[in-house]
Formats: C-alpha cells, sequence, structure tokens
C-alpha cells in the first residue's frame, strides 16, 4: 500500500474511532458525543448560592478525553454562571474506559431544586 493510502486508512480510523456514543446525565443525546464508558461519575455539588437564589438549569461541559480515560481538558460551552463552576470540577473528577486514542464530546448536567 503506498504512504498516501496508508494515511487515508490511518484517517479515517482516526474518524471513525471519535465518532457518536453519548454520555449524559439525563438520557438526551448531546450535540457531540462522547466514545466511551464512564467509570467513575461524580455528581456536582448544588451550590448554595444557586439554592438560596432558586437556580436551576442544565450546564453543558465540552471534555476533551485523554487515551487513559482521564479527563484531559473541560469547558463550560452553556448554563447558569452560578452553576458552572460546580459542573466543571464534577466532570474533572470523572474517569472513563481507556481507548487507543483521546475523544471529546459534551456531558449535561442538570441543576434543579431537588439537588
Amino acid at each position: 500500500m503506498s504512504k498516501t493510502g496508508v494515511l487515508i486508512a490511518a484517517m479515517l480510523m482516526m474518524l471513525i474511532a471519535i465518532g457518536p456514543v453519548g454520555v449524559t446525565l439525563e438520557g438526551q443525546a448531546p450535540p457531540s458525543e462522547i466514545l466511551r464508558r464512564v467509570k467513575t461519575r461524580v455528581q456536582p455539588d448544588y451550590p448554595e448560592l444557586a439554592r438560596r437564589m432558586n437556580i436551576a438549569g442544565t450546564v453543558k461541559v465540552e471534555v476533551v478525553v485523554a487515551a487513559n480515560g482521564s479527563v484531559k481538558d473541560a469547558k463550560v460551552i452553556g448554563g447558569h454562571p452560578v452553576l458552572a463552576n460546580a459542573a466543571l470540577e464534577a466532570v474533572k473528577k470523572w474517569r472513563f474506559e481507556p481507548a487507543a486514542l483521546e475523544s471529546s464530546g459534551v456531558v449535561d448536567f442538570k441543576f434543579g431544586s431537588r439537588n
């Protein structure tokens, strides 16, 4: 096989490996899904300020998962600012199943008066 053919095959394998299989807290399909199953899931603490102000809603966090299953990077892409830090700190503690490549996707955290 030529170098070009090997390069194309490798790129296709990467695209397949990064393809969709979802990880959400409430079963809703995220805009960009994560390939791997969660091994350790940490629930966010409902911030006291949010509780006092009766703030509820969903925080969307984009995560990059390293090959070893740890969260390499995470950033908030949507949600109330009072709730955002709690979601971000929780998802950084998550662990996923290991894989050959890193992957990324979006995790939704739902906050409500029951938290």
